[in-house]
């Protein structure tokens, strides 16, 4: 069989890190590694011939940096030809030796230079140095072009049209990531995935780039942004993966890279549940890591033919009509994993423009932020919809969001468009709450009519929305996959009122709601007896519970809330304390917030921060200061 009909068949393995295998045995980074094709064959191919014993389904040649440029770079002006010819013969040869059938895929990394207009190079002179060594690779047998580690979507689309010029192999486009989900040009995985599939890529995805589990979010974007742009019935690329092994440390004179063999396969399952159908390594990884990945892919594919065998006739003939189930939301997985989770309240702009939002985001984002809360009509002001918000920072920022989905002013219609809308613009994670009435904002006279109740609404998104079904029971296709919070009061100031937050509570958990946001808490001592209280009558407490926590900036600040917001409880003692700090009460309404989160931490699950009139450095320094 060919490569794209093995690849429609069954997920397939590519091999690992080529470079560091190739400076573990003694050949130091100043020197050329795609010329030991010529002067040192026999090291090159016993790599290969590694990661061919270990499993690989895709040996990739030795040829990444086989263009002119970055052997000019080098100091040496050797044949492209032969080079990228002899690595492939090289793969080839160590294939057959090693008894198992794999492809052969020629590697194509990026030129080593800028294009303009950021550098000298025309994009004319990239495409003939790419066309140069694809043509060399495709004369030379391949049967597959990587085109891998781009930074650049002008750059690899010269290599894309240099590929589609001189051969008609499958090509499979890899771009890199930093730190905060985009390419160095600035690109979303989104921008990425949809662009490359415009460019008629056979498979897309990131190589090198972070470990595992950033590249797990890359490859979660690209799948939604398909999801979410691309129509029913047309054809989709495949997803790759390639992730390093972790963050390489200097040990004296090598580099060493943490990811173990057994975290990788960890990984590739996690890979292939999110739609991958090729995983592999880059930097850092070994044989060991792809004979872990192997192993880890037989027993997949031996289980998932099980399964189809038992099932009954009627039922296999629609198994490849449904898709597969959507991973959980990365908030939803870190509350699983009891790891304490951080999100702060962003407000939309009065305007379209979401560049100094975005600013926010990013610096939040660095400092430590899990997750981003995202308003809707804040206090009932005229502001952008919290769902477009929502969209431009996880495609712009890379960060997951939750979305405040108010029901008030919102008819049943609306209510359900505007669901499908947020999911298919891979918004999953809902705030679902009341919202504040139409009165006392920018516009009073307007409607505050409501179709459903947030309960309801609860009910329905897990009942209905995430089964594939809108509210009457008809279908809406494949199932949603929201995970959906709900409103508390952590601090009820009496018994009454713990009486029916307690109740309400409990009607909301047996909704189905995933988590909660609390209103500001500035008394853990009250904090810690409604929870008491709830499980005495209704027992344990085991909604992950995410509490608000607002630095205070003024003592009129701290007087609103005191005797302004229901519900809110606080200390004589916490008002002479900002009245004591003269010029300096927003430090001291920091230092409170801290105390505040030292004394609640042992009842949460993460904290909700409010910023106190749009002041986010405030809010980054003190997230600084508790994680």
């Amino acid at each position: 069989m060919d490569f794209l009909s093995q690849l429609r068949t069954r997920p397939l393995l590519l091999d690992g890190a080529m470079g560091t295998q190739i400076h573990a045995r003694g050949v130091s980074f100043d020197e050329p590694f795609d010329l030991l094709n010529l002067t040192r064959p026999h090291l090159v191919s016993e790599i290969h011939h590694s990661y061919a014993v270990a499993g690989a389904d895709l040996i990739e040649t030795n040829t990444f940096g086989a263009n002119r440029y970055r052997l000019q770079q080098m100091g040496h002006n050797a044949d492209i030809a032969a080079i990228n010819a002899a690595g492939a013969r090289l793969a080839r040869e160590a294939v057959q030796r090693s008894g198992r059938a794999a492809f052969v895929a020629g590697s194509v990394g990026p030129l080593g230079v800028s294009l303009a207009p950021m550098g000298t190079v025309k994009p004319a002179e990239a495409y003939d140095a790419f066309r140069e060594q694809i043509a060399a690779l495709a004369q030379a047998g391949v049967d597959v072009i990587v085109l891998e580690t781009m930074v650049d979507l002008g750059e690899i689309e010269q290599a894309f049209r240099a590929a589609r010029d001189v051969c008609n192999l499958p090509i499979l486009a890899h771009m890199t990531f930093g730190r905060d989900n985009r390419t160095w040009s600035g690109h979303s995985p989104a921008d990425v995935a949809l662009r490359l599939r415009e460019l008629g890529a056979d498979a897309v995805g990131a190589n090198c780039s972070t470990g595992p589990q950033r590249m797990l979010d890359v490859i979660e974007h690209m799948a939604l942004a398909f999801q979410a742009k691309v129509p029913a019935g047309e054809k989709l690329p495949l997803l790759s993966a390639m992730p390093n092994a972790g963050f390489p440390e200097q040990r004296g004179s090598r580099l060493m890279y943490p990811a173990t063999p057994t975290y990788f396969a960890d990984y590739a399952n996690r890979f292939l549940d999110a739609g991958c159908a090729l995983v592999g390594g880059c930097c850092g990884t070994t044989p060991d890591h792809t004979a872990a990945m192997r192993r880890a892919l037989d027993v997949r594919v031996r289980s998932e033919a099980l399964k189809i065998e038992a099932e009954p006739a009627a039922q296999h003939s629609t198994l490849n009509a449904q898709r597969s189930p959507l991973p959980p939301t990365q908030l939803a997985q870190a509350l699983e994993r009891r790891k304490f989770v951080v999100t702060v309240e962003i407000e939309p702009p009065k305007g379209y423009d979401t560049h100094e939002v975005e600013q926010t985001a990013r610096l939040l984002k660095d400092a430590g932020a899990t997750v981003l809360d995202i308003a809707d009509a804040p206090m009932a002001r005229m502001r952008m919809a919290g769902m477009a918000l929502a969209a431009r920072v996880q495609d712009h920022v890379g960060i997951e969001t939750v979305l405040h989905f108010p029901v008030r002013g919102r008819n049943l219609l609306r209510v359900q468009s505007d669901l499908l809308g947020a999911h298919g613009l891979g918004i999953r994670n809902l705030f679902v709450t009341m919202g504040d009435p139409n009165r006392i904002g920018d516009y009073p006279e307007a409607s505050d009519h409501h179709d459903i109740v947030p309960t309801g609404l609860v009910q329905m998104v897990k009942t209905r929305f995430n089964r594939g079904q809108e509210s009457s029971g008809a279908a809406i296709g494949s199932p949603c996959g929201f995970f959906v919070g709900v409103a508390m009061n952590l601090t009820p100031p009496d018994d009454e009122a713990m009486e029916k937050e307690a109740r309400l509570l409990k009607k909301k958990i047996d909704c189905g709601a995933d988590f909660a946001l609390t209103q500001p808490v500035f008394d853990a001592a009250q904090a810690s007896r409604f929870v008491a209280f709830y499980e005495r009558q209704y027992g344990k407490l085991s909604l992950p519970i995410i509490a608000g926590i607002l630095p205070l900036a003024s003592v009129s600040h701290a007087e609103f809330f005191r005797n302004e917001v229901p519900g809110v409880v606080m200390s004589d003692a916490i008002l002479a304390r900002l009245r004591a700090a003269g010029n300096k009460t927003r430090t001291e309404g920091r230092l409170i917030a801290q105390e505040v989160i030292a004394d609640l931490r042992p009842l949460l699950h993460g904290l909700y921060i409010i910023p106190a009139f749009g002041r986010y450095d405030v809010v980054a320094q003190l997230m600084t200061s508790v994680l």
